[in-house]
C-alpha cells in the first residue's frame, strides 16, 4: 500500500495523496505521547504519506520541534508545511491577534526553520490574515524567501476570493488550506471555482468533519479542559443530536462497502479533484494507516451523486466555531 502523487498548484508541489495533520500530537484532542507521535510519522513516510502539515502556533512552537527531532535525519524524504502570521509574547500567543509585517515575517520564519531543524520550509501559510497588513505585503515577503532559498512555495489558511486573488497576482499561491468536507461544504459556492481557475491546491484540514465521520464524538462536556471540542458548537446540545443524526448516511454506504465512514469521507474529498490533497490529523499508527487506505477507495457516478447529497450544504447543525474564533476567517 503506498500513496498516489499529486500536486499543488502549479509551480511544482507534489506530494502523497493524503497528508497528516500534525496539531493533534501536541494540542487539543488529549494527552501528548511523543513516543507514538514519531513513530506514526515514521510510519507515515514507509506507507508515501510524505506531506506533514504543522505551524508555530501549535504548542505554541513544541509540534514544530516534535516534526524537527521525527525528521532530523529524513528531511529529504519529506514536505513540510508550517504556518506563520499570530503575535506571540515571552513564548504564548496572544490570542487570534496578527503580525504579518515584513520584519515579523522573516523573524518567525527564523524560529520555523530553526525549530524544525532545516534550512528550508516547503510550504509557507499565512496562518490568519492580518487586516492590518495588504496581502500583497506578505506574498511580497514570502516572495523574497523563496528567491533566498528559505521558503519553496506560499499558501494561505483560510483566505477569501478577493485576498486571493490580489495574493496571487503577487506571487504564485501554491495551496489554500481551509475546512472542507463531506461534513463541511462552505468553500463550494466561491472558493473552489477560484481555486480552479488559478491552478492552486486545496489542502482541506478536518476531513473527517472534527470526528463526526469516525464514529466516536461524545458530547461537548464529555471532554476534558482544554479539548477543543468543548467549546464547538456541532459538540453542543441540539446541534450534537442533529449532527450525530445526519452523519448516520455516511456510516449506512460506509457498512455496505464494508469499510469504515472516514474512508468514504476522504475518499469522496480525493474524488473531488486532483488539486485536493486531505490532511487528517492523528497521533496513532492505526488510524493512519486506515486513513492511507482511503486511496483505494473508488466510486461510480451514481455513488458520488448520493454523497453529494448526502451532507449538501445547510445539513451541519451549528458554525464550524465559536463566534469568536469565526470573526478571524477571511470569508
Amino acid at each position: 500500500m503506498s500513496l498516489h502523487r499529486r500536486k499543488l498548484g502549479t509551480q511544482g508541489l507534489e506530494v502523497g495523496a493524503i497528508g497528516l495533520g500534525c496539531m493533534g500530537m501536541s494540542q487539543s484532542y488529549g494527552p501528548a505521547d511523543e513516543t507514538e507521535s514519531i513513530a506514526t510519522l515514521h510510519r507515515a513516510v514507509e506507507l508515501g504519506c510524505n506531506f506533514f502539515d504543522t505551524a508555530e502556533g501549535y504548542g505554541p512552537y513544541v509540534n514544530e520541534e516534535l516534526i524537527g527531532r521525527a525528521f532530523r535525519d529524513r528531511r529529504d524524504a519529506v514536505v513540510i508545511a508550517t504556518k506563520v502570521g499570530f503575535r506571540f509574547e515571552n513564548g504564548r500567543q496572544m490570542g487570534a491577534d496578527t503580525d504579518s509585517r515584513p520584519e515579523s515575517i522573516r523573524l518567525a520564519v527564523e524560529g520555523c526553520l530553526r525549530r524544525l531543524r532545516t534550512d528550508h520550509i516547503d510550504l509557507l501559510y499565512q496562518h490568519r490574515i492580518d487586516r492590518n497588513v495588504p496581502i500583497e505585503e506578505f506574498a511580497g515577503t514570502v516572495g523574497e524567501l523563496v528567491r533566498e532559498g528559505k521558503v519553496r512555495y506560499l499558501g494561505f489558511s483560510e483566505i477569501g476570493v478577493a485576498n486571493l486573488r490580489r495574493a496571487h497576482a503577487t506571487h504564485p499561491v501554491s495551496a489554500l488550506q481551509s475546512e472542507y468536507s463531506l461534513w463541511e461544504r462552505n468553500l463550494e459556492p466561491d472558493i473552489i471555482p477560484v481555486l480552479k481557475e488559478l491552478g492552486i491546491g486545496l489542502v482541506p484540514f478536518c476531513p473527517l468533519g472534527r470526528g463526526f465521520l469516525t464514529g466516536g464524538v461524545r458530547r461537548a462536556e464529555a471532554y476534558q479542559d482544554g479539548d477543543t471540542r468543548r467549546t464547538d458548537p456541532r459538540y453542543q446540545g441540539e446541534n450534537f443530536d442533529a449532527n450525530v443524526e445526519a452523519a448516520q448516511i455516511v456510516f449506512d454506504i460506509a457498512r455496505s462497502r464494508g469499510v469504515t465512514a472516514g474512508q468514504i469521507a476522504l475518499a469522496w474529498l480525493l474524488a473531488k479533484g486532483e488539486f485536493i490533497v486531505p490532511i487528517p490529523g492523528t497521533k496513532r499508527r492505526a488510524y493512519l494507516e486506515e486513513n492511507v487506505a482511503a486511496d483505494q477507495i473508488r466510486f461510480d457516478a451514481a455513488e458520488m451523486q448520493t454523497l453529494d447529497a448526502a451532507l449538501a450544504a445547510g445539513t451541519v447543525s451549528g458554525n464550524r466555531y465559536n463566534d469568536f474564533v469565526m470573526t478571524t476567517i477571511d470569508r
